[in-house]
């Protein structure tokens, strides 16, 4: 946490915050120039209060916000729901829940949790002896004093928080899902009152991350404040708004995992593809063959068990978010796969760890499923099995299908076109997700986008394709024009581990440049291609992709934050830019700032956007 800026205050001047060097009575410099008139105003109280609304992202209906605060405690927050479903009522409790504990965290990290009242109530008494009656010693053995709460400090004695919602009993995200949602808040007397409508759960869950992001701690009065009138409309362009992590190449923790989720929550992304296997390491512990474990992760302490897919699962859900896992195939699966003979299953996997590797993969190690052993589609299926219990229901499925080379299998295999190999590997595992799903396949199977993907074998009624390369490659229009659904993650701008040179040698990565989070912001490929209000229909949304050669926990926050949030910006509200313009909005500069620092209370560790001088005064540096 940044400390107080003691010295500073700052006046809201034509909609922009104005630094002031703050000089407090009884200062030794006040016996100089005298003490500065009136109470010393934080940046984020100014901020909040003066000028544009600091909302990310933004939202794309209606937002009409004032500019006068209410401060309140912790302890008058309550919530009442009404719900279509008991299990939305549950998810929506437990939502709530984490709302109000991030709250709570906020206020522990300025140290300020017992003053807020909720620890001990405000007429509570407190012995001499520093016990209260009837408790004995916190956890940590010491006695722990707190003063009691004044109420003049708070403008609320209730603050009422009221949820409907009445049209869907789902809690699990689809591609229909109604993610739309409306947010009042209100102020009258001594009460104050939120209230959340919307058709499901996510929207619901979405009002409430709103709703935080109208609530601040002012180090200053040390409370928590919230703008008290507020009326929102909201609802995302694109339904599908994602993050993808590898975690193959390098082992990420589940509590690294879970920090990502709620990035991405306050960022209203709501699918997490997870890259949970490849070539260079099989991290998951299948029930079924455990062997792919134990021959492909990097020691037994760097595994994910079902408990926790399922742990991850769950803690996503609660926040919006679904979970997708991806076993890549056929392509990039090698280390993990080479116990077949052993077991009398025969070769699973070919050309692995095969040198040089350059003749038989993009990268090293190289390993490709052995497309005419029944055994390898049998293991697939037992796998999308397990990971469709544990993170279903799933109407989008992701298959792989990346890079697969066709040089490998031509060693092995005499078919007169080597495609036709990749096509029925491609069919035979959609049929093995097929009986793994209960005979019913999810609605779309996703696929990588590759030179493969154009060939005349895949429905575009059953599979979506993935676009990674470039935005200005011809498989974007010839796609669009096959009639595929689009999920984009083009290289040249969504590709977050970019631009850090080449880990094999010096010079250049082979996706530089970096992409900066200006770059990914503008960013907006169906302007760019010029697609018609049909074409769009066949745009689900997009994706940031981060591959991990050079990555791992030590980095990850700095790699996806807050670049992953001008993404999601993009996805849910995307607003029309300047075209030839290379940079965003002042007003975009402001607000990406404020989220920036919103991400960092919560506990990630973003990358800042400018040098702190620029974050202190406005528009100075934009």
């Amino acid at each position: 946490m940044s400390p107080p800026e003691k010295t500073w205050t700052y006046r809201c001047v034509n909609n922009r915050c104005v630094r002031q060097h703050y000089i407090e009575q009884g200062d030794s410099e006040s016996s100089y120039g005298g003490s500065t008139p009136g109470k010393r105003v934080p940046f984020l109280t100014c901020t909040m209060t003066c000028g544009p609304i600091n909302i990310w992202p933004q939202p794309t209906a209606k937002a009409t916000i004032g500019s006068k605060t209410s401060r309140f405690r912790l302890a008058d927050l309550n919530v009442h729901i009404k719900a279509a479903a008991q299990p939305v009522e549950g998810l929506l409790r437990d939502a709530f829940g984490v709302f109000k504990e991030e709250l709570r965290a906020t206020l522990a990290a300025h140290g300020a949790a017992g003053e807020d009242g909720e620890a001990v109530a405000a007429a509570s008494l407190v012995t001499e002896s520093g016990k209260e009656p009837g408790k004995e010693p916190s956890a940590d053995g010491k006695i722990h004093f707190y003063k009691p709460v004044d109420e003049n400090r708070y403008d609320v004695d209730k603050f009422d928080v009221r949820i409907t919602v009445l049209k869907s009993p789902d809690v699990y995200l689809t591609m229909q899902t109604d993610e739309s949602y409306n947010l009042s808040v209100t102020h009258t007397a001594r009460s104050l009152v939120a209230k959340v409508f919307a058709n499901s759960f996510f929207g619901a869950k979405h009002a409430l991350t709103t709703m935080q992001q109208l609530v601040w701690f002012d180090d200053e009065e040390r409370v928590l404040k919230i703008l008290n009138k507020a009326l929102i409309e909201d609802v995302p362009r694109f339904n599908f708004r994602g993050l993808m992590l590898d975690t193959s190449r390098h082992y990420f923790s589940v509590d690294a995992i879970k920090r990502t989720l709620v990035g991405m929550s306050h960022s209203k992304l709501n699918r997490f593809h997870w890259h949970i296997t490849d070539s260079q390491s099989f991290p998951y512990v299948s029930k079924h063959y455990p062997q792919l474990a134990r021959y492909g992760a990097y020691s037994d302490r760097e595994i994910y068990t079902t408990d926790d897919v399922r742990e991850v699962v769950e803690y996503a859900r609660v926040r919006g978010i679904q979970v997708i896992p991806e076993i890549d195939a056929p392509a990039h699966a090698g280390n993990g796969w080479d116990w077949g003979p052993k077991h009398n299953l025969g070769e699973l996997s070919l050309c692995i760890n095969q040198q040089p590797w350059s003749y038989y993969c993009g990268e090293p190690p190289c390993g490709q499923l052995n497309p005419k052993n029944n055994n390898t589609y049998l293991i697939l299926q037992r796998l999308y099995e397990e990971l469709l219990e544990l993170a279903g229901p799933l109407d989008y499925f992701h298959l792989g299908g990346d890079e697969v080379n066709l040089e490998c299998w031509q060693q092995h295999f005499n078919e007169s076109d080597m495609r036709t190999l990749w096509c029925d590997f491609m069919q035979q595992a959609y049929h093995r997700l097929q009986v793994a799903n209960k005979g019913v396949a999810p609605k779309l199977a996703a696929v990588w986008s590759s030179g493969l993907t154009s060939y005349p074998c895949l429905s575009k009624n059953t599979y979506a394709v993935q676009v990674w390369g470039g935005s200005k490659w011809q498989e974007n229009y010839q796609l669009i024009n096959a009639g595929f659904s689009l999920v984009i993650s083009h290289v040249d701008a969504w590709y977050l581990d970019c631009g850090f040179g080449s880990w094999r040698s010096t010079g250049e990565g082979a996706c530089s440049p970096y992409r900066n989070w200006q770059t990914v912001y503008k960013h907006r490929p169906w302007d760019e291609m010029k697609l018609t209000s049909l074409q769009m229909r066949q745009i689900l949304g997009g994706e940031a992709c981060l591959w991990t050669e050079q990555v791992d926990e030590s980095t990850l926050d700095s790699r996806l934050w807050p670049r992953s949030a001008a993404l999601a910006e993009r996805l849910w509200t995307d607003p029309v830019e300047e075209v030839y313009s290379e940079s965003v909005p002042k007003e975009t500069f402001n607000r990406m700032s404020v989220f920036r620092n919103h991400l960092v209370e919560l506990g990630l560790r973003a990358e800042p956007i400018f040098p702190k001088y620029c974050a202190q005064n406005q528009d100075e540096c934009v």
